[in-house]
């Protein structure tokens, strides 16, 4: 029975993972610098799923942070949006596990298929089937923000929601925190690509959280330029305080989705 895209999506970001971690144990074994380590983790995974992507679905293009790009990409129908590692700075510290795998398919306009590997923790989140959104007894939500900054869009909703922050790496990990209830609402907005949020995007937005730009309106993939600047996922009973405390009267109506 030939593999469902979901299936071959959960797939390549769990062996992905597995690459990696294999990488990280032989280069910090051998006493490699940080840099050499997240470089050649990069590399690695990149090189893994593009040959793995070209044997399973040979027709279909990819948008990838590692690779150049695909001239196909323009006109295709489907579209595989990949990061192979995101987090490379928390990968190049030892003992850091707050980094990921993204696979993400695009088929004529919306996502359809996408898994998130967290691959230092042995889970892999994929959009079939969906994880189940987990309860919430928090008497005050919980935000997460990055390692190092605090964008001003994430400042803004903490005021008004009275919310308690917490820190980590990548996107990827950020997301999954929310679809796991270790916190409720991530929001960014210094800056990031297609390939950081497609794939976490697809697994909240099947699991039933919002995900949308921080004005509310729907994130579009497959864009010519790659560049998707900010991001919200929240549990769906704080999407609109979440975005009326960004932007109030002015931003979009909420349009979650999942195709």
């Amino acid at each position: 029975m030939t593999e469902t895209d979901a299936a071959l999506a959960a797939r390549l970001a769990t062996e992905a993972g597995h690459v990696l971690l294999a990488v990280r144990e032989d280069l910090e074994g051998r006493g490699a610098a940080p840099w050499q380590v997240m470089d050649s983790g990069d590399m690695a995974s990149q090189r893994y799923l593009a040959q793995a992507l070209r044997e399973s679905r040979p027709d279909d293009a990819i948008l990838s942070e590692e690779a150049a790009e695909d001239p196909r990409r323009a006109t295709a129908t489907r579209v595989w949006i990949i990061d192979p590692l995101d987090g490379t700075n928390e990968f190049g510290e030892m003992g850091r596990s707050d980094w990921a795998v993204h696979v993400a398919l695009w088929e004529r306009g919306d996502l359809v298929a996408a898994a998130v590997s967290l691959p230092a923790h042995g889970v892999t989140f994929a959009t079939d089937p969906p994880p189940p959104m987990p309860p919430t007894t928090r008497p005050r939500p919980r935000l997460i923000t990055s390692r190092n900054r605090a964008p001003y869009a994430a400042v803004r909703v903490a005021n008004a929601l009275d919310c308690d922050a917490v820190r980590l790496g990548s996107a990827g990990a950020k997301a999954m925190a929310v679809v796991l209830g270790e916190a409720d609402i991530y929001v960014h907005d210094g800056g990031m690509y297609q390939w950081d949020s497609a794939a976490p995007a697809a697994v909240a937005l099947a699991a039933g959280f919002h995900a949308s730009r921080i004005d509310g309106s729907p994130l579009v993939y497959n864009e010519r330029d790659p560049w998707l600047p900010d991001f919200v996922i929240c549990r769906p009973e704080l999407a609109e305080p979440v975005l009326d405390a960004i932007w109030g009267e002015r931003r979009r109506p909420v349009t979650t989705r999942w195709s």
